[in-house]
């Protein structure tokens, strides 16, 4: 599937209007997600010292901006979404960076980690290796990345208002070493269930130094 610019341009626009139109839903909805797992595999990955700067790519409303500022890190938030830019700037305190997924201007070499939890998978496939490549770049030599997305059997389209892609883990793998990242673990979610009861991949991937 080939998807010209002006795919991309609806695929975007429409995503963030759903976004934008169930903000307070949605903050509402996943104020209380238990995501530690998640964060604890990105920062027990980080090489050096503390406190690490961290860019939380996709920050919603900015819970998790919340707890890295809460542990000493230095957080930086990035997302698409007007509504929740306003949520995360008044709830955070930290810097938020408005910016669409698809038109990404990041600093090179800043960060320590970036923390992608349930974002990458919003990104058409044929832009992957594109944006996987600037998180990449933002990364210092021997950051981490840490993503999770839904799992499935790659493919990709709209669910509702929304357009996603679900990866499996050896077209993930694929992608990412493709863009230059060490896989460190990989692991499925929720904890401690069957796997088919999992739906989503979370994977720790390292930038070589």
């Amino acid at each position: 599937m080939s998807l010209k610019p002006e795919d991309l341009q609806k695929i975007s626009a429409t995503t963030l209007a759903d976004y934008n139109e169930t903000a307070e839903r949605f903050r509402e909805g996943t104020r209380d997600h238990d995501v530690s797992q998640n964060i604890d595999a990105l920062l027990r990955n980080v090489q050096g010292a503390a406190p690490f700067d961290i860019l939380d790519f996709g920050c919603g409303p900015g819970r998790d901006l919340k707890t890295f500022t809460r542990l000493g890190h230095r957080a930086v938030g990035l997302d698409g979404a007007e509504q929740f830019i306003e949520m995360a700037r008044a709830e955070t305190g930290c810097e938020i960076w408005h910016q669409n997924f698809l038109e990404l201007d990041l600093p090179a070499e800043r960060f320590d980690g970036v923390f992608a939890n349930a974002v990458l998978f919003h990104i058409p496939r044929q832009e992957l290796p594109r944006i996987l490549g600037q998180l990449h770049a933002t990364l210092k030599p021997g950051g981490v990345l840490f993503s999770s997305n839904p799992r499935g059997d790659n493919r990709e389209g709209w669910k509702g208002a929304r357009y996603g892609a679900w990866h499996d883990l050896e077209n993930w793998r694929g992608l990412l070493a493709a863009a230059g990242f060490t896989e460190l673990e990989h692991y499925y979610r929720p904890a401690g269930l069957p796997i088919e009861q999992q739906p989503w991949l979370a994977s720790v991937w390292r930038k070589m130094a």
